[in-house]
């Protein structure tokens, strides 16, 4: 008997260390919960998820719910003075634009600068050539930053004037989100190196360091050429981007050439992200040019990301969305906002506001789409108006506000961009860059469908269920 007893002591004592283990890692998980999550649905549902789930919950809170690069940031990414308020407009701004102007100074901690000029690049047929024209023209730095950098025609092409630039003796420095270099059987990043071209994953997933970081991805699109023009909006490095090839995953995307003094603040985002990844500083006229006025686009670029920029462009889009005086349109491929963009949106529309959002009727994520179909009904109810754009998919992301105010960029109107990817988007104030992206939109619009109340009510059971449990996941998704 007494034996027995010795023998099962070792084993019983394993179960009481198991089980004051798990019961630590879910107090520690919940205090965290408690002290740091602002949504108290959010909260509610992690804290069921440790307890009921013990250390699976701990663990998964530790992955997708923490946001441990903000912390981080900090050391590398020290906290900027508020400028001042700007006291005068140019001419080319509104003076509806003013509180807008005021509040992006406020969010971003950066002024808007003029003199800028931009120039829209329809699909990869327009955007790709460009691009490459402006790599092979480049004296001094190439830095390009992308999420996908496929091994295709595309990506060979891009290699290819990258590895010309280094044999020039151009300074060149790419960096790849590693989620998006892994959408490739043969990674890009090694037939770069093989180049000669510098080149670095963001945030490795199988690395110790970053694990706990792979629901924050490096969404952002930026080229930039000796310092001095840059290129930046929705498209990857990839061949579907070229409809003419007539792909079944074509996809339609607006992409822009960006000359002025913006482009110093869309070179310190990559610097910022170069430097967070590999170390390295970059700095110097090599890198940042200064710049004459080249248009007349009062512009400010808007780093986001889950650091020290966090909710910076939720915050925009939320200023904008107040400030609109006769109409709000919105292009974008994944539509799943919160409670609060819902909301502001519906009060636009009550307060007689024309709110137009124009979707893809095809999706290359399909539960994004049953997602943002399950959201629809809150919006369309209250009168604002939501079109079902013909295919190709269309990964385009716009937002005009009246006649002088256009947001482009990388960012969609989700959680993952608005809160855990890394994003860029450029503010322009100008009266005739915004008419031209409003036609754009006229086009595409008048080539949809309305999507109408009864089209969502009249839906199968299972396919609302389908959507509605779908849209549980959404701040993943």
């Amino acid at each position: 008997m007494l034996e027995r007893l010795r023998d099962s002591a070792p084993v019983e004592w394993s179960f009481y260390f198991l089980g004051w283990l798990g019961l630590a890692a879910a107090l520690l998980a919940s205090v965290h919960v408690i002290l740091r999550k602002r949504d108290s649905r959010s909260a509610i549902s992690w804290m069921g998820l440790i307890w009921l789930s013990p250390f699976v919950g701990a663990f998964l809170y530790l992955t997708f719910g923490v946001n441990r690069i903000r912390t981080r940031a900090k050391a590398i990414r020290p906290r900027e003075n508020l400028p001042p308020s700007r006291e005068t407009l140019g001419a080319n701004v509104s003076t509806e634009s003013a509180s807008l102007l005021r509040l992006g100074d406020k969010v971003t901690r950066t002024q808007a600068v003029g003199g800028n000029a931009i120039r829209p690049l329809y699909l990869g047929e327009e955007a790709y050539p460009a691009m490459l024209a402006a790599i092979q023209s480049a004296r001094y730095s190439v830095t390009l930053a992308t999420y996908i950098f496929d091994h295709d025609a595309v990506g060979i092409r891009f290699a290819q004037a990258l590895t010309e630039a280094v044999q020039r003796g151009v300074q060149v420095r790419v960096l790849i989100d590693d989620v998006g270099a892994r959408y490739s059987k043969k990674p890009m990043d090694r037939i770069l190196k093989r180049g000669g071209v510098r080149v670095a994953r963001f945030l490795p997933v199988f690395s110790f360091r970053s694990f706990f970081f792979l629901n924050m991805r490096l969404h952002r699109k930026i080229l930039v050429i000796d310092g001095m023009v840059a290129f930046t909006g929705g498209m990857n490095i990839r061949e579907n981007h070229e409809v003419s090839r007539g792909l079944e995953s074509s996809v339609r995307d607006i992409h822009f050439e960006i000359r002025g003094p913006v482009v110093e603040g869309i070179q310190k985002v990559f610097t910022d992200d170069w430097e967070f990844t590999t170390g390295e500083r970059l700095k110097g006229n090599t890198w940042v040019s200064p710049m004459a006025e080249q248009g007349p686009v009062l512009g400010r670029c808007v780093d986001d990301g889950p650091d020290l920029h966090l909710e910076n462009t939720r915050w925009i889009l939320l200023g904008a969305i107040s400030s609109a005086k006769h109409r709000i349109r919105i292009m974008t491929p994944y539509f799943v906002p919160d409670a609060a963009l819902i909301t502001a949106l519906n009060t636009a529309a009550l307060r007689g506001i024309r709110v137009e959002i124009l979707l893809p009727s095809e999706n290359n994520l399909p539960w994004v789409k049953w997602a943002s179909r399950a959201t629809l009904w809150q919006v369309v109810e209250r009168g604002c108006e939501v079109y079902s754009s013909p295919a190709p998919f269309d990964h385009s992301k716009l937002m005009t506000i009246d006649d002088n105010w256009t947001l482009l960029g990388s960012a969609n109107w989700d959680a993952r961009s608005l809160r855990l990817n890394f994003e860029i988007n450029v503010e322009a104030y100008d009266t005739e860059f915004t008419r031209l992206m409003n036609q754009y939109i006229d086009g595409m619009i008048r080539k949809s469908n309305p999507i109408h109340m009864r089209e969502l009510d009249n839906r199968p059971l299972w396919m609302r269920l389908r959507d509605g449990f779908a849209r549980l996941f959404s701040p993943y998704l």
